[in-house]
């Protein structure tokens, strides 16, 4: 592969729903619906091995669980990057970041609490919870590409809180990427919709970031519009979103879907459908994404994307 070719890349954005021993009506327990998370993570991300997995409200002992399960064929094949909110080691919802050391070495990365104080854990403003950005910087071992991954979950009261997240953000993006010399995506939940001041603030004005759903054209998206249904019990929103730094970098990108999460042995609603592809957990399931790349031999265009579906012709991502 030459230096300047576009690289094959495929995003995956994953809220699992936290292993909860009080589930809601027509949600299964996390016993239930681990295997299927992993199987369907293993399938998705089988034919690139460049992809990134960002996943939302993972609690330790689910994030041991999925890994078991991805290298249970190939040991050491997925590691990751992240920690628990809560006490910054173990405790609490991680925001994780998953990807294969044979194909990216990580060459560093930390945590961002989005508080007044984003070095400690701490919540900020009118939160409920606190909240984190995980962020890492990888080179792909072969090419030598650099790229930045960026993992979070917004607080899902706290308005203020998730404007003042999305400036810290942006921040970070602008600090790891070298002021947009590097690619750059950001993956989570951001309990905000596209009339939220925390979306205006992470896509408007001089924000360099872009929604990969609107740089996708209609024929090449596949799947749901909304990505949160709330067990049925709730009117389905759009809250969940993959950015690129599409306004400084050439992102080129190939497909988006929201994929569907329920299937006919788990539940007597077909149709009805979950992020972690077998059971409802009250949002549409795995979010993938496949770039045409990021293309450093011509101008630097104006470009957007977001999550995606398994699909044949795999994406070229960042270069």
């Amino acid at each position: 592969m030459r230096s300047h070719d576009p690289l094959p890349i495929r995003l995956l954005t994953h809220n699992v729903r936290y292993a909860t021993d009080s589930p809601s009506i027509g949600e299964e327990k996390w016993e239930v619906r681990a295997p299927r998370v992993v199987a369907a993570m293993r399938f998705h991300t089988s034919h690139c091995r460049e992809s990134f997995i960002g996943l939302q409200e993972v609690l330790h002992g689910q994030l041991v669980d999925i890994l078991k399960g991805l290298n249970r064929e190939r040991e050491g094949e997925w590691d990751y990057i992240g920690v628990g909110r809560d006490d910054g080691v173990k405790d609490g919802e991680y925001s994780p970041i998953l990807y294969r050391p044979s194909v990216w070495t990580l060459q560093s990365w930390n945590t961002t609490w989005l508080s007044e104080t984003p070095n400690t854990p701490s919540r900020g403003w009118d939160a409920a919870c606190r909240r984190i950005l995980t962020s890492g910087i990888f080179q792909h071992n072969h090419s030598k590409k650099k790229l930045v991954a960026m993992s979070t979950h917004l607080d899902h009261q706290g308005p203020k809180s998730r404007l003042e997240a999305a400036k810290i953000i942006l921040g970070q993006v602008e600090e790891k990427t070298q002021q947009g010399h590097l690619p750059a995506f950001l993956a989570g939940d951001f309990n905000s919709q596209q009339d939220d001041d925390a979306y205006r603030m992470l896509t408007d004005g001089a924000s360099p970031m872009q929604d990969l759903h609107t740089m996708v054209s209609p024929e090449k998206r596949y799947g749901h519009y909304y990505t949160f249904t709330g067990f049925g019990h709730d009117k389905p929103t759009k809250i969940d979103f993959l950015f690129v730094n599409g306004k400084t970098y050439p992102w080129l990108p190939n497909g988006y879907a929201v994929l569907e999460n329920r299937f006919d042995d788990a539940s007597d609603r077909p149709g009805r459908m979950s992020r972690d592809g077998g059971c409802d957990n009250g949002e549409y399931g795995l979010l993938l994404w496949d770039s045409s790349g990021v293309d450093e031999s011509g101008s630097r265009r104006k470009r957007k994307i977001m999550w995606q579906r398994f699909v044949r012709d795999a994406a070229r991502a960042m270069a």
